[in-house]
């Protein structure tokens, strides 16, 4: 059991996921992404007239128990498989957080994810603004970051390069300079 509370190395890892490509294309000719269960979702639960949500949503439903399964396995994971020593965070990280005046003694700072930061303009940014722009661009992106990393590069699209590409400078640009600009709000 010590060795399922382990951390994998990144190439089992990615093994893994990585094998998950042509597992669905194999099984069932289906395309791996997890953004589209949102519209599933909301296409079964929300009877409405949007033309968006009017399709064969039953045909996607094995979607959703894909989400369900991740959803059941880090609840797995964090119950029964949690490493019982405190998450360590580099002391570079901790000690650059605090200039912010963020206490970075966890990976999820209070002073960032937290009911009362969402009073902050610097919560409000990066929960409320920030979710929006993930959600926002995954859709305008046609696709999340796995589905494009994942699964889009696997099948050699075009267009999934170009987007991972742009996640990947998107990211780079935010960590590095819009980011400390916004942890100096408060």
């Amino acid at each position: 059991m010590d060795f399922i509370k382990q951390p994998w190395p990144w190439y089992v890892a990615g093994a893994f996921i990585g094998l998950t490509v042509p597992a669905l294309l194999l099984l069932g000719n289906r395309h791996f992404g997890i953004s589209a269960n949102l519209r599933h979702i909301c296409a079964a639960c929300l009877p409405a007239n949007l033309p968006f949500f009017k399709y064969n949503w039953k045909k996607e439903a094995w979607n959703l128990f894909f989400a369900g399964g991740i959803i059941i396995g880090a609840f797995i994971a964090t119950q029964w498989l949690a490493n019982p020593n405190p998450i360590v965070v580099n002391p570079k990280l901790v000690t650059e957080l605090s200039g912010y005046g963020i206490a970075a003694d966890n990976l999820m700072p209070k002073e960032i994810f937290s009911f009362e930061s969402l009073l902050t303009l610097r919560g409000f940014i990066m929960l409320v603004a920030g979710g929006f722009l993930v959600g926002f661009g995954t859709r305008y992106a046609g696709g999340c970051t796995s589905g494009h990393a994942i699964m889009g590069l696997s099948n050699l699209q075009w267009p999934s390069l170009i987007a991972t590409i742009m996640f990947m400078v998107g990211g780079f640009l935010m960590a590095n300079f819009i980011l400390p600009f916004i942890l100096r709000l408060s």
